[in-house]
């Protein structure tokens, strides 16, 4: 049995994983530009981990986290093809009570809420890992989850806002999604 699969991971899912998805695009063009400098930074459920790669250029202070067993040596890989410095990982489940990520002033992440069970789970490590004052990006392609996430956040004091890409014109498709905010 491999790893993804003593760890639930079934194998019907595997070609969802190594695939660079819209939403991906969507948060590394949103980050880009974005305001990073002394922020601690994590990337919750990396997949591919384009925006940690692109935040890692610009020499900011990027954490990547996933579930996945292979997103470690996904990063390794692509940091070392880009001649880059090595990018902090941890493996995590959202469930989990033991990890040693600490407190980060933004968090990030895309297409995270596959399932109902996700918004408690990923807003409660989102409330877990983010300082008082703190800032979190999310990228949802519409899996009809983004009010129920924004209403467990609001809970734990974040204000919410959301608003479709500026533009988005590197996509195949026209994204008419939403980049969710929360601040606290």
């Amino acid at each position: 049995m491999s790893v993804a699969e003593k760890l639930g991971i079934s194998s019907a899912t595997w070609p969802i994983f190594g695939v660079i998805w819209p939403s991906s695009l969507v948060l590394a063009h949103y980050i880009f530009d974005y305001k990073t400098e002394s922020k601690r930074i994590l990337e919750v459920g990396c997949g591919m981990a384009l925006s940690s790669l692109l935040l890692n250029k610009q020499c900011a202070d990027i954490t990547a986290t996933d579930y996945h067993p292979e997103a470690q040596i996904f990063l390794q890989r692509n940091t070392l093809l880009n001649e880059d410095n090595d990018i902090a990982f941890e493996r995590v489940d959202w469930a989990g009570k033991n990890d040693d990520l600490g407190l980060f002033d933004l968090i990030i992440g895309s297409d995270l809420l596959y399932e109902d069970n996700h918004i408690d789970l990923l807003s409660s490590f989102i409330n877990k890992h983010s300082k008082p004052i703190s800032e979190v990006i999310i990228v949802d392609p519409g899996r009809g989850r983004k009010n129920k996430l924004n209403a467990h956040m609001k809970a734990f004091g974040f204000t919410a806002s959301q608003h479709k890409p500026i533009r988005a014109d590197y996509l195949e498709k026209e994204f008419k999604r939403h980049i969710l905010k929360f601040d606290r």
